[in-house]
């Protein structure tokens, strides 16, 4: 487990600007105390420093994972963020979509949100922007990115796609395996 090079972090905080914008601040210094992020077999683990100390004593070979996995990056060097870090990415999302109950199903099982499926979006959201997902209750689902902007979707037809979908909390059951 190593710290991030400058270019590797610099991949993962435009990524996570995307979803949370300046508040990737408030991910690193934090009230319980200062988290980072480690990466470790292409994966990159966001932990605090006092469970980084712990796990120094522990060998490189033998530890699978430490903290939260946030995401990988790919043979190309990019960086695709996991539904492990929605729980990180929800509380400071800037952008938000809720979807319809109706809709809540299909968008767990992989599949974009349409526009008869949108119940609310969050105001001034530009296309191509990343959104968390969630559920009418307020449950964070997932996170995308817009494929409308918010004045497109007034006007776009019930079948048109209004966010692509990137990751949802089904992947724990449907790649349960490979999470890890």
């Amino acid at each position: 487990m190593r710290p991030l090079t400058e270019a590797e972090t610099r991949t993962v905080f435009e990524k996570l600007g995307r979803y949370i914008g300046e508040n990737i601040q408030l991910l690193v210094d934090r009230p319980d105390g200062t988290y980072c992020f480690r990466l470790h077999r292409d994966r990159v683990y966001y932990l605090s420093e006092k469970l980084l100390k712990v796990a120094a004593s522990v060998p490189r070979e033998s530890l699978t994972a430490l903290g939260t996995c946030f995401g990988k990056f790919t043979k190309t060097q990019k960086f695709r963020l996991s539904v492990t870090a929605l729980d990180f990415l929800a509380p400071y999302a800037k952008f938000k979509v809720w979807v319809k109950p109706g809709s809540e199903q299909s968008f767990l099982y992989g599949n974009h949100v349409l526009k008869s499926g949108l119940g609310r979006i969050t105001e001034n959201t530009a296309q191509y922007q990343g959104v968390v997902v969630y559920s009418m209750a307020d449950i964070p689902l997932g996170f995308g990115v817009a494929a409308k902007s918010t004045q497109e979707c007034r006007k776009v037809d019930p079948m048109a796609i209004v966010v692509f979908h990137q990751a949802d909390v089904g992947e724990y059951v449907r790649n349960e395996d490979t999470l890890m």
